[in-house]
């Protein structure tokens, strides 16, 4: 990210079209194609695992870091490939254009894609699955046995399984993988389709100039095959219960912090072992995109740690992480690894010392940027450096309209429209802080889609610390017209980030 650029964040579920909620078909190559057109060179994502409904299908709640998540498979893309046909694709009356409905599209694409199970391997020809599945064997063995065993017992979490499955012991492994093989074959096929839809993606959008950001989160959830398989990289008691888990002090989100309950790690073990589990997620994902975005960043730094038995963030304390050892082991096993660092939140100087050290670009978000401290705002746009990526928002945050509507504060109000010299309203709130973005000096812009449209809070994709409603908002399928292209490609032009 060394010249200058911007582009857009958009996760895949809120494309239009699709069957419930946005996938890897038609929708996602035209907005590829309208990012070409707009002078874009960026599409960043959030996290494509998979997602529980009891989470509020959060991308950041997985049971796996490894895993993809099938209901972004498109049907449509499956018809092109002779596994489906066009009528036994359901109508799209029924469906919300402005929500995603995950429960109401994993009933329909189960039901599909067991008919392209059946064509799939009805058809002799499965040369390219069997490679899929040698090249992440090291991963998928495990995930797949250990969705299987997620449906045989109803969901339960794998800490409540019986001991002998609980504690992996080999003969109960060996029996399970006997008794669950078409489940687990099922399981491994989606993740195929997955795979070959998103490499297929990815070079339509490499093809056309557009490098796409994904999303790693640094913790992993209790509840997971990760935790299950590598138990002895956790903070983890002689039973598999958690001694301490992850989250953050009180901040602008939550005055009582916010307790996460993610296993810490135990980064005594990861060292003995060069950070192998590390290394092998980070060039997994390097695979799958062109840079990964580090979520808490300042984890690998200093981490929140907070006992298991706490209801809230607030008794927890900082411990220190092997950041620099950490880094050069991973720039050695994978040099130059394109990572951005989530660096929001409270952020000490240590962490900011890690980012120079290795040159890790930085978030700076404009809706941060007009308090009281202005002048001296590390988020303001003269205080900006080049090497940082600025945005107007992110998934986190309200859009620009809905901040400027209902949280900016008068005297915020006030500074902003001082700042540009003019009087800031609602209706140009969003647009103001992006001509701010694309005018900055640093080189690296991305833009919120729902700040792009202008919207209004509904157009919000999370809230922090809160677990309704999220993860839901859909962009209509009329948004991408001509107007909006060029206006796009005239400040790309405009700002030099053609």
């Amino acid at each position: 990210m060394t010249k200058r650029r911007s582009g857009i964040l958009l996760h895949v579920t809120s494309l239009p079209e699709g069957y419930g909620v946005g996938d890897l078909g038609p929708a996602a190559y035209a907005f590829a194609d309208f990012l070409e057109r707009s002078g874009q060179s960026l599409w960043q994502i959030l996290p494509l695992n998979p997602t529980d409904s009891a989470y509020g299908h959060s991308p950041y709640h997985s049971l796996s870091s490894f895993g993809f998540n099938p209901l972004l498979i498109s049907p449509e893309l499956l018809v092109q490939d002779g596994l489906l046909r066009a009528d036994e694709l359901p109508g799209r009356v029924g469906f919300s254009t402005d929500r995603a409905e995950y429960d109401k599209a994993a009933g329909i694409k189960d039901r599909l894609f067991r008919l392209a199970r059946g064509r799939f391997f009805a058809r002799g020809d499965q040369g390219n699955y069997e490679g899929f599945c040698r090249e992440h064997a090291y991963w998928l063995d495990d995930f797949t046995l250990f969705v299987a065993l997620k449906s045989r017992f109803e969901g339960r979490p794998w800490y409540t399984w019986p001991k002998e499955l609980r504690d992996r012991e080999p003969s109960a492994l060996n029996a399970a993988r006997e008794s669950l093989q078409s489940q687990m074959e099922h399981v491994r096929f989606l993740q195929y389709l997955f795979h070959r839809q998103w490499t297929a993606l990815r070079l339509h959008c490499k093809e056309r100039g557009v490098a796409v950001i994904g999303d790693m989160p640094i913790y992993v959830v209790r509840d997971s095959v990760d935790v299950w398989v590598s138990p002895e990289i956790f903070n983890l008691d002689e039973n598999r219960e958690p001694l301490t888990v992850a989250g953050v002090p009180p901040d602008y989100f939550s005055e009582t912090g916010q307790l996460w309950g993610n296993p810490v790690y135990r980064w005594d073990v990861l060292r003995d072992r060069g950070y192998d589990w590390w290394i092998r997620r980070i060039r997994h994902h390097l695979a799958l995109f062109d840079w990964i975005r580090v979520d808490h960043f300042r984890g690998f730094v200093g981490y929140w740690e907070i006992p298991a038995h706490e209801t809230t963030a607030v008794n927890g304390r900082w411990v220190e992480a092997p950041a620099l050892d950490f880094f050069e082991c991973v720039l050695r096993e994978v040099p130059g690894a394109p990572i951005l660092a989530e660096d929001l939140g409270l952020i000490t100087p240590d962490v900011h010392e890690v980012m120079e050290h290795f040159g890790f670009p930085g978030m700076k978000v404009l809706l941060f940027a007009f308090g009281p401290d202005l002048p001296v705002n590390p988020y303001a746009p003269h205080n900006l450096e080049r090497n940082c990526v600025v945005y107007t928002g992110t998934h986190d945050n309200n859009t620009a309209r809905g901040w400027f509507e209902d949280e900016a504060s008068p005297e915020d109000r006030a500074r902003l429209s001082a700042y540009v010299d003019r009087e800031v309203t609602p209706g140009c709130a969003a647009r103001t802080l992006i001509r701010l973005a694309m005018g900055s000096v640093a080189d690296t812009v991305v833009l919120s889609m729902a700040d792009v449209l202008g919207l209004e809070g509904d157009g919000r994709m999370n809230r922090p610390a809160t677990t309704q409603g999220n993860w839901v908002w859909r962009m209509s399928p009329v948004s991408l017209d001509e107007a909006l292209t060029q206006d796009l490609r005239t400040m790309s032009t405009l700002y030099g980030r053609m």
